[in-house]
């Protein structure tokens, strides 16, 4: 394991630990020497690591810290790279435009992650186009910011049903997009094709429930209840 790798590991296992943890611990969950614990530690601390503590007592890592550029493991740089291919092929305009913050992380890598960053090999293939009548980021500041949305929804045979929803996930499929919302007419979950919404606009109430909270209770419900609308 390289020494780069060794520190990402150690902050790792850091974040999972929300109260201060022994430099044995410490050295037990990343399998190396107490000694190796205690110069990563001060390693990361000049880096800029916000690491409260000392041997003896315990070592907490203060919430917020991000790593800096050249702590990226080669296989996180791959999955950044491959991450931002599939939303610049895969995601709506404003999406894929947005994408383009891999270039800002690539302007601060040192020069021999960034070399690995430009040449990455993994690549996403082309998709078949999807037809869509409304702004996807409309349902996506919908989901943000916790609104109501109204929408006109046309079922298979092209029938129009109004609906006013709770929208809290918005799924990107290979040939399709879909909305998960909790549905006032049904009073229940459904999942609404984002190609068949033929108008959607944003009320300026907010639904009565966390978005977290609807996850949640949605996750629950897969595989007993049946998708639809």
């Amino acid at each position: 394991m390289s020494r780069s790798e060794r520190l990402i590991d150690l902050l790792q296992v850091l974040r999972r630990h929300r109260r201060p943890v022994s430099g044995r611990k410490l050295a037990e969950e990343t399998g190396v020497s107490l000694r190796t614990v205690y110069r990563d530690i001060a390693s990361l601390q000049a880096q800029g690591a916000e690491i409260e503590g000392e041997a003896g007592i315990g070592y907490v890592l203060k919430p917020g810290f991000m790593l800096p550029p050249m702590m990226f493991s080669e296989e996180e740089i791959e999955a950044l790279v491959l991450g931002s291919r599939w939303v610049a092929k895969r995601g709506d305009k404003r999406l894929a435009a947005a994408a383009d913050a891999l270039a800002k992380i690539g302007s601060v890598l040192p020069a021999e992650l960034k070399e690995k960053l430009d040449g990455s090999t993994l690549l996403v293939g082309p998709r078949q186009a999807i037809a869509e009548r409304i702004d996807l980021g409309l349902l996506r500041r919908a989901i943000r910011s916790e609104h109501k949305l109204d929408l006109h929804y046309l079922d298979t045979d092209g029938r129009d049903s109004g609906r006013t929803v709770w929208p809290f996930a918005l799924g990107f499929f290979e040939e399709t997009r879909v909305l998960a919302a909790w549905c006032e007419l049904r009073q229940d979950f459904r999942h609404f094709r984002t190609d068949r919404i033929a108008e959607a606009a944003m009320l300026d109430s907010r639904y009565p429930r966390r978005r977290q909270a609807l996850l949640k209770d949605w996750r629950a419900t897969q595989g007993v209840n049946p998708v639809g609308v």
